[in-house]
């Protein structure tokens, strides 16, 4: 099953592919929002393209488990996925995500920093996954 990942963000949204049969992921690209305002017209590139089974989306928490501030637009870029994609869509916890990515990218040298919570995001869900697939 092909799985598109994204990492939401009023500027930058992180975006991942993986791949259930190999259990792989990558970081793919970044898109970037503009005035406050979704790139829809990107993302539903991304999509068209890779024609995912399942949309998985960060969902952003607190440390103490309560949901951010940001989480109802989160919400809503969900309920927009789901009508542009018609594709199932999962919240996966992703706190320190992007804590972790920056790491790993400081190691590698990437820019890709939002794609690799994306990635992250991913992995998080094949480990909760892999063994109901």
């Amino acid at each position: 099953m092909q799985i598109l990942a994204f990492d939401f963000g009023t500027k930058k949204i992180g975006v991942a592919v993986g791949q259930t049969i190999t259990r792989s992921s990558s970081p793919l690209t970044i898109i970037f929002n503009s005035k406050n305002k979704i790139n829809w017209p990107a993302i539903e590139t991304v999509i068209d393209e890779w024609k995912p089974e399942l949309i998985i989306v960060g969902k952003p928490l607190n440390m103490d488990g309560t949901e951010s501030d940001i989480m109802k637009r989160v919400n809503n870029f969900v309920k927009k996925l789901k009508k542009i994609s018609g594709t199932e869509c999962e919240y996966v916890d992703e706190r320190l995500t992007s804590f972790e990515a920056r790491e790993k990218v400081a190691d590698s040298g990437s820019s890709l920093v939002d794609a690799h919570a994306a990635k992250i995001i991913l992995d998080n869900w094949f480990d909760k996954n892999v063994d109901t697939l």
